[in-house]
């Protein structure tokens, strides 16, 4: 029987997180920022409690933790144009939660320059909420991403305008929230967003080094490494890799190959494979999708994967089929990421990569 190992050169990190609020004042702006997002955790990696995001106009993002947080500042250098300063700051009474009348959220906190910011939301709506899926474009603004961002956004939802209360202040003075352009379940909804079941994840971070391997026996279909769970199939006596499924608390990955991606180890001298591959979650978010190349001559192996088809949605309201085709940025901004990786054959066996993403012009 054949005995092998097989070497993995893809990975979707996942960060844990439990509930997503965005509020945007773009349109009546701040000396330094255009908008603020309150984040909640609750697990082993980034500690309890509440951070908030402000997303400045230099395109830039400082991030405000409580001292039960200890986040990972590589993590938002991604955001935007990268991360400005990451601080901790008390954040006495913060809270977000969502109820059957909406969001409910309150947060006070001192910025950078010792100015009181204050954002409230108290949303008292008799109508039942009506949530989507969603990937958020938040990819989009990243210049030079060291991982393609996949904010994948479970039970998202607007804060509607009727009935709701809204505060953002900045040093006593206050801003109004942006307004969404159309309304949706028929009604006029604040640009205000939200998600309590998000699941943020890191598309193949940038690496460099000796790749993970886990041994192979011809006989297998399903081998696990960590948190993938890798599924084969066996053409002409050598393994390729139909999908990966990444587990997580909040809902599976997958990342499938419509050609099985080759094993590294079985490729010929002289190799070109091209196939395509899709990325998706809950079906409520949609999927993304692609292609994929691999050429290898010699003891040097390319592996080239462009995201090209963008982001398929699966909108159940008219509303979001007119908001997606109006707004292109929702399902075009993926096709603008290319992921390049360079391997060398090793002679222990092994492979060594250098990895990373350039964004493309469309």
């Amino acid at each position: 029987m054949l005995h092998l190992m097989l070497h993995i050169p893809f990975d979707i990190a996942i960060d844990p997180m439990e509930r997503l609020l965005l509020v945007n004042f773009e349109k009546d702006p701040d000396a330094l920022y255009v908008g603020f997002e309150p984040q909640v955790f609750d697990d082993q990696v980034n500690g309890k409690g509440h951070l908030v995001i402000g997303w400045r106009k230099d395109g830039r993002v400082d991030v405000y933790h409580e001292p039960g947080l200890h986040p990972d500042a590589q993590k938002y250098d991604i955001a935007g144009k990268g991360l400005a300063h990451m601080v901790e700051r008390e954040m006495v009474h913060a809270s977000f939660e969502v109820n059957d009348r909406g969001v409910q959220a309150h947060y006070e906190f001192q910025d950078l320059q010792e100015r009181t910011v204050l954002i409230r939301v108290n949303e008292n709506h008799t109508r039942k909420r009506k949530p989507f899926g969603l990937l958020a474009p938040m990819g989009d603004a990243a210049e030079s991403p060291s991982a393609m961002p996949l904010v994948l956004l479970q039970d998202f939802y607007f804060v509607r305008k009727k009935h709701s209360e809204v505060t953002v202040s900045v040093a006593g003075r206050k801003h109004q929230a942006d307004m969404l352009p159309l309304p949706i379940d028929g009604a006029k909804m604040t640009f205000i967003r939200y998600s309590t079941a998000p699941l943020i994840a890191t598309c193949n971070p940038a690496f460099s080094g000796n790749l993970p391997a886990v041994a192979l026996q011809e006989s297998n279909k399903l081998v696990r490494h960590g948190h993938r769970e890798i599924h084969l199939e066996w053409l002409k006596g050598k393994p390729a890799i139909s999908r990966m499924v990444f587990q997580n608390t909040c809902h599976p990955v997958e990342l499938c190959f419509d050609q099985p991606f080759p094993a590294l180890e079985s490729l010929g001298q002289t190799t070109a494979i091209r196939g395509s591959f899709s990325i998706e979650a809950h079906p409520s978010t949609g999927r993304i999708a692609g292609d994929y190349s691999v050429e290898k001559q010699g003891d040097r192996i390319k592996i080239v994967i462009t995201p090209s088809k963008g982001w398929k949605p699966r909108p159940d309201k008219l509303s979001l089929r007119f908001l997606y085709t109006v707004a292109k940025v929702f399902k075009s901004w993926p096709a603008t990421y290319r992921w390049t990786a360079d391997i060398e054959a090793l002679a222990d066996g092994g492979f060594a990569m250098t990895s990373g993403w350039k964004r493309i012009k469309k």
